[in-house]
């Protein structure tokens, strides 16, 4: 039995791959709508975070031998939580993650957290257009809300928790752009160019993340880019492709 911690749509996929090659699983994830599509394909799945003696739990209670960790790169606490249960329990863990990307042009700033985003951005002025989801909201709205010279645009997925959160915040509903991707690198020209997009605030979440469409689309645009890299986590048994998780696993 694997435990699959499942954060991302090629996560998911994964997911659904190793159900057929005859691997009993049961996916985690956060909350239901990230479900749905485990629940479309069939899929086992427990939802709720869970900390690192729930999930030790878990594991027993369901007789787990192997973790493999598929949440999303920037999910570092699950990450980590996984790493730590797997210790504890003394089973192997797998971790599957998107390949990084790498961009070398003068438009593209690089940061390590999202307060140095934040404060990179706060010298610019115009359009500031924030595709890094509604988590680590707060840490934009208190920066950059209070910058006369900045309008902050704000993408996100269209549930009603995103939508409490930046009326919370102050977010005004025209600075909102509730969508679901992924998205073209057309689409994300055409929004850009809405609202006269001056500077973009992204995460390095690799090519299914759509973040090559996000950074290109701004990049032939001439769009300035602020690049959150991934957080720096010492993973064990580190896979980037689904190839590699199946090897791990012993080929099945």
């Amino acid at each position: 039995m694997i435990l699959f911690l499942a954060g991302t749509s090629d996560a998911r996929e994964l997911a659904v791959q190793l159900m057929q090659a005859g691997q009993e699983l049961v996916a985690t994830v956060v909350t239901e709508s990230a479900a749905a599509s485990l629940q479309e394909a069939n899929v086992p799945y427990h939802v709720g975070r869970l900390n690192e003696q729930q999930m030790k739990e878990l594991i027993e209670e369901i007789h787990v031998t192997t973790v493999v960790d598929a949440s999303h790169p920037y999910a570092e606490e699950a990450s980590k939580t996984a790493m730590a249960a797997a210790d504890l329990t003394g089973i192997p863990y797998i971790r599957y993650e998107r390949p990084q990307q790498s961009y070398v042009n003068p438009l593209v700033t690089e940061v390590e957290t999202y307060k140095e985003a934040a404060i990179v951005a706060s010298a610019h002025s115009g359009t500031v257009m924030l595709t890094t989801g509604s988590k680590t909201l707060a840490v934009f709205t208190e920066q950059l809300l209070q910058n006369e010279n900045i309008r902050l645009v704000c993408r996100m997925l269209p549930n009603k928790e995103n939508m409490d959160k930046c009326d919370a915040l102050g977010v005004k509903q025209r600075d909102i752009i509730a969508i679901q991707g992924p998205f073209s690198k057309a689409l994300n020209k055409a929004l850009y160019e809405q609202f006269s997009t001056t500077l973009i605030i992204t995460k390095e979440s690799g090519k299914v993340g759509s973040v090559d469409e996000k950074m290109e689309a701004a990049l032939e645009l001439g769009i300035p880019v602020i690049l959150i890299k991934r957080p720096k986590i010492q993973y064990e048994n580190v896979c980037t492709s689904f190839e590699k998780v199946f090897e791990k696993l012993g080929g099945k």
